[in-house]
């Protein structure tokens, strides 16, 4: 690429509803981001706590498995605008409490006026939906919740 079909790019890039753009090949690679702020990844500290020492808590068996059993998600393969219905006046592909089976539409992203249908990669009960319809979703994302069938 030469410098003026960079600069038309990002100047396209600016324009869109997306949020970050990364384009790679054999001789080029750039990566466009209008995220402002990064937020640091802080991990809960291991091992000895430095706070106040609390009793230990007695967890019953029940308790102890539903803590352990994590929930999956799905979760975001790109940036852009979500969809939760095909069209307006449409019922969404998914709400809480439906079941899904491998490979079912659970919404549409749109990049850069294409428009992806999201499958779900588990089967399961959506237990919660993690966006709102027309939403900026970013990559990675989590989407929805599924207790695995």
């Amino acid at each position: 690429m030469n410098y003026k079909e960079i600069q038309e790019l990002i100047a396209d890039f600016n324009d869109s509803p997306s949020r970050e753009l990364e384009i790679t090949t054999e001789d080029f690679h750039i990566r466009l981001s209008k995220n402002k702020v990064s937020q640091p990844i802080v991990q809960a500290p291991t091992g000895i706590e430095n706070g106040p020492k609390t009793a230990n808590k007695q967890v019953s068996p029940a308790e102890e498995t539903k803590v352990k059993k994590p929930e999956k998600t799905i979760d975001s393969p790109m940036v852009g605008s979500v969809y939760l219905q095909s069209e307006p006046t449409k019922p969404p592909f998914v709400k809480a409490g439906n079941h899904v089976h491998k490979g079912d539409v659970v919404c549409i992203i749109e990049a850069m006026k294409m428009m992806t249908e999201i499958k779900s990669e588990v089967a399961g009960v959506i237990s919660k939906v993690l966006v709102n319809n027309e939403e900026l979703v970013e990559f990675g994302q989590p989407l929805f919740e599924v207790e695995e069938a």
